[in-house]
């Protein structure tokens, strides 16, 4: 093993299979992006034997209707009609959807589920893309082709002989298109349930119900150009040079016109320091790199809330003796709640908000400095806010903290969720919601003539609990490695084993195809980069970006297989199964997907003329009423909150730590055992821990330790062998690499606000290895 504190070039994976040799630690001082991602893209197309595909990929994604969506990060496009409006990770996705290699009959005729349980995650899908229909053989313990035909009998019986359609839950991830998306919930309520479990339930659930409460939309309400226009941008919880790449062109762009960037994280990640962004050659050539923020403030674990407070005291305080520090006609003609936070505000003294965040008076002061110097501030932030237990109510401090200057219904302005996921946000919109409103389903049964059932469904969570008790027997994930997505993953691991059916619609070979209930399908289906051709013609479908524009995505490859599906023809083969006397003509709305959008627009708010609109360059906005100051509060207004700071501080001899994914990793897709950006090579079995809370414990460098998580019931949960790594985190935190540490989240532990598993917060103990 090797530790160099030392300026080291970033390290990359070889070309062939991953890198077996002495886990390193070299830290990063590089700019994110530039010339360090540009060899990582290439020894990638190396390695996957896309150098022909993989440059023709990237000249067809992200261009406006005329070629495909990146299935990565959900960042929008690049208002300009960039051609070169990629990053990294997007163009390793790609490569990954494009490889060669294929899993078909022979695959699984040589290997048993037995056998590939022991593989790990990365060979699994290193096999390359699914080719055909397969049903698990329990005699012979190994997959075995089906017809589709069969295989959508199989699914179909399967659900209409369960006693209640409650008995069924259909999961979708973010991969999946509007036009799929809403096919999928046209399935599940005609059928009779809203269980709807999506990887929403696992991410920004907090961010879309404190929306809802505070503006009455679940949506932020900046846009791209919003970016732009800001005097300063807050980035909260956001590892954006791996999860949101094509930020750094916005971040970049800004402090070029003179805007204040603030960084809030523990860790002070690539994108918090400098860049240079692959499509400006200039920069490129010179290797001209471009700072990426003005302050940096590294809160403890969950302490954002306790900062944001912090800042709103100091502009209230200001506000004193300043009245232009507070925008009283914007408070006093569209908000509700003001009085009563001022006065707690005032009441929450300057040494609990120094304790709860982790950081001083004065760098609070001085985040509230550039906050009151700016005319118009946007807010952004990800998963390192919402997957808390109080992640609503910092969401909710977030929208306070702009409604005091009235930033909010301004260009340069509002507050601004990073998506992680592709259409994440299009799924919820189109439908994938385990609550939906009397409205909308109003909606869907006078257009679709249904009668939709109207309690609410399961969610995440809801989904592997009923499962473990028997009470959900068959489980179709549409898209995603729920397996591995989920939380405490044994328990996860049981709940599907107990199921009587599980279903996976997926392009490649993962956990999820493994740890499966007493039958099982895995059914193939389209990337989002190759043709979709239906009688009508090559079929586009749409997706939405994470500030809530719909444009289409087209594919531009022959299919892997003669044999594979698009999500909307394997639903609606389902559906006919499953709903032998349904009315829903199922099969017209695959011939062509414009149908399926005509029915979108009659029942989806902002999806008017959809079919015009979409094709429009760029596609369209939805429109935001909070935007426009309208709020669907009960109120009338956007509405203060009043929640009071959680503690979050560790209790003696223990550790917060956050789960993350490594720069060489999309969600549960693992490309390398490297993190160039933290300065890892070979290793993922880690945790990275603040030297002084290693010294209080004996630790060394790099040596062993085991980890044991606490769950709120008490129960205990471990991981032994991992290798510590001394890092720039604030004491009393820790961190580490998902979906190896979900084994450590309880199912237990979700929040009492949102549901969402508390994958940032995590109570552990760390010592060395016994």
């Amino acid at each position: 093993m090797s530790i160099d504190r030392d300026e080291q070039k970033p390290v990359e994976p070889e070309a062939g299979p991953l890198p077996q040799g002495e886990p390193q630690f070299h830290p990063y001082r590089h700019p994110a992006a530039g010339w360090g991602a540009a060899k990582s893209v290439t020894r990638f197309m190396v390695r996957e034997g896309a150098l022909v595909d993989g440059p023709r990929a990237i000249m067809r994604m992200n261009h406006e209707n005329t070629g495909f969506d990146c299935p990565g990060c959900a960042w929008p496009d690049d208002l300009k009609g960039l051609h070169l409006d990629i990053c990294e990770n997007g163009i390793k996705h790609v490569t990954w959807e494009m490889t060669r290699k294929r899993v078909g009959r022979d695959f699984f005729a040589a290997h048993s589920v037995s056998e590939l349980c022991g593989w790990s995650d990365y060979e699994l899908e290193n096999q390359g893309r699914l080719t055909e229909p397969m049903v698990y053989d329990p005699g012979s313990d190994h997959y075995v082709p089906i017809s589709w035909k069969d295989a959508f009998e199989l699914v179909g019986r399967a659900l209409r002989e369960l006693d209640s359609p409650h008995q069924a839950s259909f999961y979708t991830s973010g991969r999946l298109g509007n036009e799929a998306s809403f096919l999928y919930q046209l399935l599940a309520r005609e059928l009779g349930t809203n269980n709807l479990p999506d990887c929403s339930n696992m991410c920004h659930e907090a961010s879309g119900r404190a929306l809802q409460a505070s503006l009455g939309t679940g949506k932020g309400t900046a846009d791209l150009k919003d970016w732009e226009a800001a005097d300063a941008l807050f980035i909260m919880g956001v590892n954006a040079a791996s999860n949101a790449p094509r930020m750094l062109t916005a971040l970049a762009e800004a402090h070029d016109r003179g805007a204040s960037i603030v960084h809030v994280n523990p860790l002070v990640e690539a994108a918090a320091t400098r860049t240079i962004v692959p499509h400006d050659f200039t920069d490129m050539a010179l290797f001209k790199s471009t700072p990426t923020s003005s302050l940096n403030l590294q809160v403890r674990i969950g302490g954002d809330m306790a900062l944001l407070r912090g800042m709103a005291k100091a502009v209230i305080e200001q506000s004193k003796t300043d009245p232009k520090a507070l925008d009283r006609e914007f408070i006093d003609r569209h908000t509700t709640g003001f009085e009563e936070y001022r006065a707690l505000c005032e009441a929450t003294s300057w040494e609990e908000i120094e304790e709860q965040s982790g950081l001083s008076r004065a760098e609070v002061l001085q985040a509230a400095r550039v906050y009151g110097e700016a005319d118009r501030s946007i807010i952004s932030w990800c998963l390192g806010v919402s997957q808390h237990e109080h992640g609503v109510d910092t969401v909710r401090e977030i929208v306070n903290l702009l409604l005091l200057r009235g930033n909010l219904g301004r260009e340069g302005a509002g507050p601004s969720p990073v998506r992680g996921h592709s259409n994440v946000q299009g799924n919820r919109t189109c439908g994938i919601d385990h609550r939906p409103t009397e409205k909308f389903l109003d909606r869907l049964a006078e257009v679709c003539g249904i009668e939709p059932p109207r309690e609410h469904g399961l969610d995440t969570v809801g989904t592997i609990e009923a499962m473990l008790r028997g009470d959900v027997k068959v489980f179709i994930g549409m898209g995603g490695n729920f397996a591995l997505a989920a939380p405490d993953t044994p328990v996860t691991y049981a709940a599907l084993r107990n199921c009587d059916l599980t279903v996976q619609v997926s392009t490649k070979l993962n956990r999820s195809h493994l740890v499966h209930g007493t039958g099982a399908l895995i059914l193939p289906c389209l990337g989002r980069t190759e043709k979709d051709h239906q009688r009508k013609g090559v079929q586009s479908t749409s997706v939405e970006d994470s500030m809530s524009m719909v444009h289409l995505s087209i594919g531009m490859k022959r299919p892997a297989s003669k044999d594979l599906l698009s999500e909307p023809a394997v639903i609606a083969g389902i559906a006919q199964a499953a709903l032998p006397g349904s009315a829903t003509p199922w099969q017209w709305y695959i011939q062509d997907y414009d149908r399926i959008r005509d029915t979108m627009a009659q029942v989806l708010d902002g999806f008017e003329d959809f079919n015009r609109r979409v094709r429009l360059p760029l596609g369209f906005r939805i429109k935001q009423p909070a935007r426009e100051l309208v709020f669907l509060t009960p109120s009338e207004r956007a509405e203060f909150s009043s929640a009071v700071l959680p503690d979050v501080v560790p209790a003696p001899g223990t550790l917060a730590l956050g789960t993350m994914r490594s720069h060489d990793q999309w969600n549960t897709t693992i490309y390398s055992d490297n993190d160039r950006y933290r300065g890892i090579k070979n290793l993922r079995t880690l945790v990275f821990m603040n030297r002084a809370d290693m010294r209080e414990r004996g630790i060394d460098d790099l040596a062993p330790v085991d980890i044991t998580s606490t769950a709120r019931d008490g129960s205990r949960r471990f991981l032994n062998g991992y290798l510590a790594i001394p890092y720039d985190i604030p004491r009393g935190c820790a961190a580490g690499y998902m979906p190896e540490m979900n084994v450590l989240c309880a199912l237990v532990d979700h929040s009492t606000q949102s549901d969402q598993p508390i994958m940032k917060h995590v109570k552990v103990t760390i010592v060395p290895a016994a």
